[in-house]
């Protein structure tokens, strides 16, 4: 296993395929948390946390227990009750560590747990094939440098887009396009723009 397969799954799945502008996964809090810089970093922390952890769980169990007795078709069932359980985990810290953060967030913290970003990633280590190609070790290396860039990526897109949102907030902008249609439209233009680094990696 080499350094450059690992770095290339960490740039291919921060940039290249970006989780958000690229895959279309996470639009929920990508939309919703958007409106204040410390929120969308804070669930951005969360996300990738909850994604490092569960695809981490879930390769295992896959791996170890469902492969080995034939139960594969349970996967998507056993995924989101890992992902459940560490949505509830993260819930349980910052409410008791940051209620201000907590009441930012507000019902997209437990949304976590639908958050169709993390499942799609968790599948996409399983569906990826890395394990029959680099082994079990090997696979698992591989899916955690993807799943880190998954992370970095969607960090990186929340906090540029929260970022933009601040700043149209403070400009003045047509009526009909306030709120979610310029969101919508700014989203556009930075997904064309990644576009363009098809094919870098």
């Amino acid at each position: 296993m080499s350094f450059a397969v690992l770095f290339t799954a960490l740039g291919s799945a921060m940039l290249v395929n970006n989780v958000i502008l690229m895959r279309f996964l996470g639009i929920c809090p990508f939309l919703g948390v958007s409106k204040k810089i410390e929120a969308s970093i804070g669930m951005s922390i969360a996300v990738a946390f909850v994604m490092i952890v569960a695809t981490f769980v879930t390769y295992i169990i896959y791996y170890i227990l469902l492969v080995p007795f034939e139960i594969e078709y349970l996967r998507t069932i056993a995924f989101i009750l890992v992902i459940a359980s560490l949505v509830q985990l993260v819930e349980l810290f910052i409410k008791k560590f940051s209620k201000k953060l907590y009441k930012s967030l507000g019902i997209f913290l437990p949304l976590i747990t639908t958050n169709c970003a993390i499942l799609g990633v968790a599948e996409g280590s399983i569906l990826a094939g890395y394990n029959t190609a680099y082994g079990f070790g090997g696979g698992l290396m591989i899916s955690m440098s993807a799943v880190l860039g998954t992370a970095l990526g969607f960090g990186l897109i929340m906090f540029a887009f929260s970022t933009i949102r601040v700043r149209l907030d403070a400009i003045n902008v047509p009526d009909e396009y306030k709120g979610i249609p310029i969101s919508l439209i700014i989203a556009g233009i930075m997904s064309m723009a990644f576009v363009g680094l098809q094919g870098l990696i």
